[in-house]
This record gives structure tokens, C-alpha cells and sequence, in this order.
């Protein structure tokens, strides 16, 4: 199909869109994943929103320009910073701006975005302007639709092209060159310069490859747990005796790389995760895991996909064909161990079965420990159903907590209380208060930090040096200087977008009290679904109310809070005769 823009522009100019009193604002996105300048990137798409605005009496308002900066374009509006900051001022009738002007649909409409962004606008009588079609949208014009629908899908079509050609790109970088792909390095290695890059022009960049090698203090303890696992030791045996010993685990050795981890004790999974690394055999492999898609609610298509880490089978894998790196155990060590994991039901290619628990935990997933703050674990006993939290005295020990090696709490004892609870809380009487304190307590809506608004500015700070170098450079300076200083500017560039780009703690959705109401009146009278509710159903209220249980040991009390709530408010539920 081909688009006639010039009849479209030309259709525009016949009606009588334009008012010489316009003022707009401005949406632009870019994605830095392709490693884009996000200000070269604006700039470009305010200049043609400007272009198209400009000759017909409209301003852009410098308070009113929003850009998403390393927002994937599959996200919803309502799920992007920046444009869900417009949709919010579009509601404001002191919005100060009558027009929005698009810098470049691709970026901003993804499949069928258009259509469910455009409706809001004409709601609020507020025109949406993009550069291909010449003007304003039309809402009641089909052409109108039809060319921006048709941009959607070009715009989805681009992306999933993007993401075949890159991972076919690094499939066979790893295969054929077996060319280390970024990350951290597995724990064992460190990163070491490995020359100019293969790629002329990022090898004029000062661009340089980097590759495994051995690191003196770690690779002996990765040998030590295969040959300690070869030994007959389990997994917790091994992680007990290097936490005894003050070995560093892997993420308190490299605290920098694992701020999010409490990197003080070895667990059974980082054991687990060092045995089940075909890396340390001395060859690249890439596709371990993969990114899936998935609706972030299948009850509401509208806001999109998430995005899920998944482990791929064996045979997915992409390996390299020749030893790349210095190996740290041979392939016959390595073989062996996955045959006792294998045998174990654990390791790489092994599938648990799904299957139906003969004795449900009502409280499954919800119940913590109010000494360490982990999930405790549902294990039954005298056919009674309890929550445990083992804690190894190593742990305790490095950790400066005083914790008994088990704390367990039986599901009975707190059941019948927390019905109890819930059914005070949501009685008529009081339900208005428990749903403004609900909605009162959820987490704020996310204020950029201090070492993201830095990087803003050293990246501005560097564009502002690198365009005096280059002027430098076309007046004659000396190019072997200049060219020092353009190396220098951009590995700070570089430094300051991996801050920008860095995934932010993602929050969930705030809830106004409105939907908190509606959710609980779904649920219907709460003391009489769970008085006649079995323990499937009752789990599924119970997952529904968002409930958090932490129990305190030391005072014979489960503290209970339900979701959205994220401070102290909640009430204390005695258990095992606590007052």
C-alpha cells in the first residue's frame, strides 16, 4: 500500500485545524538499547515537531517537553515515565498547552497503541499533531486512522527485525569467534583488555574487546566446590564450610555488581549455579536463559507485555567450538557433576512435573521471618501443615543475628486468627478507614535520583566538550591531542548513559481508593467466603487481599499487612496464647 502524503497534508490544509494561538507540547522517545545519544536523539525530533508547527503559528512550550529515555516502545503510554506524565497533565484543565506534536510516530505508537491513545486526546479536546501526516489527527477521519495504524505496525515490525538480526549476530559471535558478549563475569574470572575492538569503526572509538581469564582469589574456590561436590558433600554442606571459613560468596566479593544481594553468607543456589556453568570448561556460551514477553495482566491486554527471565533446554544452548578462555575444571569434571545433579533432580536440563499438592498451604508464599525477613517454607509434620525458616549458625554468626537454627509456626494457630482480623477490618463499620489506609500507604510514585540526575548532567556536560573538540579539530589543532581528549569525553559519556540505562526498581501500580474498594466488594462478604471456603479457595482470597504475614518468634506475634500496604501500618495477631 502506498501512502500519499502529499494529498493527506494537502487535505489538511483545506480545513481549518490551525489556530495562530497553539501552544503545544512535545512527546519523543528513544531507546538506547542500539546504543543511541539520547540528546542528539531529541533534539533532532523536537526539530521536526518545530518544522511542522512552526510556519503555522505554533510554539512548544520548553515546560511541556516529555521524552522517555531507554523506554522500550512495546510499553503502553501509561507504563513509560514521560508519557504517562502527559496523559496525567492532559486531564488538567489548566494543562497550559491546547495541541501535542509528535516527533516521530515509530517511536512513540507501537502496534496498536494509536488507537488506544488517540481517545483520551479527543476526550479532553486537546489535537495531537505528527510530522508524516502534515497536521493534526483527525479522529473522525479513516485515513487519518489507517496511516497511523500502518505506522504502528511498521513500528513492531522494525522491532522484532532488530531483535532477530542481534540475536543472530551474537549466536554466531559466539559459536564461530567465541567472543565474550558483556555481563559480569561468572565468579572465578575477571575481565581482562584483550585489544582493539574487531570493529574498525569502534576500534577508532577507543573501543576495546574484553575477556575471561582466571582470578587468582575466586578460581580456587570454584575447583575447590567441584572437587568438595565430587567428594560426596552436598550443597549446603559446602556452602556452611566456605561461609565458616570467611570466604566471600559471589556476590561479597564483587558488592559493586550485587548491591541488591546481602552478600555476607553463601547459599545453596550460588553453589548450585557455580556447579551448573559449562563456562568454567574454558568455552563461551550464550542463550542459557531468554527474555520472554508476557501480558502483565491477562485480564487487561491494554497495558501490555513484562518482560520474564526463563531458563532455554540444554539443546538451545550456544556454544562455542574452540576453548576460548583459561578453563577452571575440565569437561570430564564437569560432565560428572551434572550426571549427580541430574541423578539429584536438580541441574541444567532437568524439568520438575508439575503437579497438585495433596496437602495445600493456605498461607503458601505469604508467611516471613521476622528475624531475617526470608520466605519460610511449608513442610508438614504429624499431618499438620507448618512454616519453617532454617537458618544456618554460620549464617547467623556472619550475619549479627540471633537466630535459632529453626523457627517454625503451624498453619492452625494462626488461621482462625487472621480470619478473625480480616473480618474486623472489612466489617462495614470500619471498612472506609482500612480502605483509605490501604491506599494511603503504597509506596510513592518513584522521584529520580540524585546519581541519574548527575548523569544527566556529565552528559550534557560531555556533547557540550566534544562538539569544542571537534570545532577544535576543523581549526587546525594538533589531531593526535584532540583525538586523546574525544577518547577521554567518551568513555565518560559512555560511563554516564550505562547509569542512565541501568534498569530501575520497577513499583507496581498504584491503586486510588476507588479500585481498592472495588477489588475488595469483588470479593463479596470476606467472613462468610472464608468461613465456607476450602483451601484452594481460601489461598486465592487470601492471595487476592495481597497479604503479608511476618511472624515474630521472640514475641509469639504474626504482624499482618495487606498489599498495597508498604509501611507499619497492620494488626498484630497473637499466636500459641501471645497477648
Amino acid at each position: 500500500m502506498t501512502i500519499d502524503h502529499a494529498r493527506i497534508a494537502a487535505d489538511f490544509a483545506k480545513e481549518s485545524f490551525v489556530d495562530a494561538k497553539l501552544s503545544f507540547a512535545f512527546y519523543g522517545r528513544v531507546s538506547t538499547e542500539d546504543n543511541q545519544d539520547p540528546e542528539s536523539s531529541r533534539r533532532w525530533q523536537l526539530s521536526l515537531a518545530r518544522n511542522l508547527i512552526t510556519s503555522r503559528g505554533g510554539v512548544i512550550d520548553d515546560g511541556f517537553q516529555f521524552f522517555d529515555v531507554g523506554q522500550s516502545r512495546s510499553l503502553p503510554w501509561s507504563r513509560r515515565p514521560e508519557a504517562n506524565r502527559l496523559l496525567a497533565a492532559l486531564r488538567d484543565p489548566g494543562r497550559g498547552f491546547t495541541a501535542v506534536v509528535i516527533g516521530e510516530p515509530h517511536r512513540a505508537f507501537y502496534g496498536n497503541q494509536f488507537g488506544l491513545t488517540l481517545p483520551l486526546f479527543a476526550h479532553y479536546g486537546v489535537q495531537l499533531w505528527v510530522p508524516e501526516v502534515g497536521g493534526p489527527i483527525d479522529p473522525d477521519n479513516e485515513a487519518h486512522d489507517l496511516v497511523m495504524s500502518v505506522f504502528g505496525g511498521m513500528s513492531k515490525g522494525e522491532r522484532n527485525r532488530i531483535k532477530i538480526r542481534v540475536r543472530t549476530a551474537m549466536a554466531s559471535q559466539t559459536q564461530v569467534e567465541g567472543r565474550f558478549l558483556g555481563g559480569r563475569p561468572p565468579y572465578g574470572y575477571t575481565l581482562a583488555d584483550l585489544g582493539p575492538h574487531l570493529n574498525p569503526a569502534k576500534a577508532a572509538d577507543g573501543r576495546h574487546l574484553r575477556g575471561l581469564v582466571p582470578d587468582p582469589n575466586t578460581a580456587p574456590v570454584v575447583q575447590r566446590i567441584y572437587a568438595e561436590f565430587l567428594a560426596g558433600n552436598g550443597l549446603y554442606v559446602i556452602a556452611e564450610g566456605l561461609t565458616a571459613e570467611g570466604i566471600l560468596s559471589p556476590s561479597g566479593y564483587d558488592r559493586k555488581r550485587n548491591p541488591h544481594r546481602p552478600g555476607i553468607a553463601w547459599s545453596k543456589s550460588a553453589v548450585r549455579v557455580i556447579l551448573t556453568n559449562p563456562r568454567y570448561t574454558g568455552r563461551q556460551v550464550w542463550n542459557r536463559q531468554r527474555t520472554d514477553e508476557v501480558l502483565l495482566d491477562v485480564n487487561d491486554v491494554a497495558l501490555g507485555n513484562t518482560t520474564v527471565q526463563r531458563w532455554n533446554p540444554k539443546d538451545r544452548w550456544v556454544v562455542s567450538k574452540e576453548i576460548v578462555h583459561t578453563p577452571l575444571i575440565d569437561a570430564d569434571t564437569f560432565e560428572q557433576v551434572q550426571q549427580v545433579l541430574q541423578g539429584r533432580g536438580s541441574g541444567p536440563g532437568f524439568e520438575h512435573k508439575k503437579h497438585r499438592s495433596r496437602h495445600p498451604y493456605v498461607l503458601k508464599g505469604l508467611v516471613y521471618c521476622g528475624l531475617c525477613h526470608r520466605r519460610m517454607q511449608g513442610q508438614r509434620s504429624n499431618g499438620e501443615a507448618y512454616y519453617r525458616c532454617r537458618y544456618a549458625q554460620e549464617y547467623a554468626l556472619a550475619n549479627k543475628i540471633d537466630h535459632p537454627r529453626n523457627v517454625y509456626l503451624r498453619e492452625r494457630d494462626i488461621v482462625g486468627s487472621l480470619d478473625t482480623a480480616l473480618a474486623a477490618a472489612f466489617a462495614p463499620g470500619r471498612l472506609a478507614d482500612t480502605v483509605a489506609m490501604m491506599a494511603a500507604a503504597q509506596d510513592p510514585e518513584p522521584v529520580e535520583s540524585e546519581p541519574v540526575r548527575q548523569a544527566r548532567a556529565r552528559l550534557a556536560d560531555c556533547d557540550t566538550k566534544l562538539a569544542q573538540y571537534r570545532a577544535a579539530l576543523e581549526s587546525g589543532a594538533d589531531p593526535v591531542v584532540v583525538t586523546g581528549w574525544i577518547t577521554e569525553v567518551q568513555n565518560q559519556r559512555r560511563q554516564a548513559t550505562e547509569v542512565l540505562n541501568a534498569p530501575r526498581p520497577q513499583r507496581a501500580a498504584r491503586m486510588s481508593p476507588e479500585q481498592i474498594a472495588d477489588l475488595i466488594g469483588q470479593l463479596g462478604d470476606i467472613v462468610t467466603v472464608l468461613d465456607e471456603a476450602d483451601p484452594d479457595d481460601r489461598a486465592e482470597v487470601y492471595r487476592q487481599l495481597g497479604l503479608r504475614l511476618t511472624y515474630h518468634p521472640e514475641m509469639q506475634k504474626v504482624r499482618v499487612q495487606a498489599q498495597p500496604v508498604a509501611d507499619s501500618h497492620g494488626d498484630l495477631v497473637c499466636v500459641r496464647g501471645g497477648t
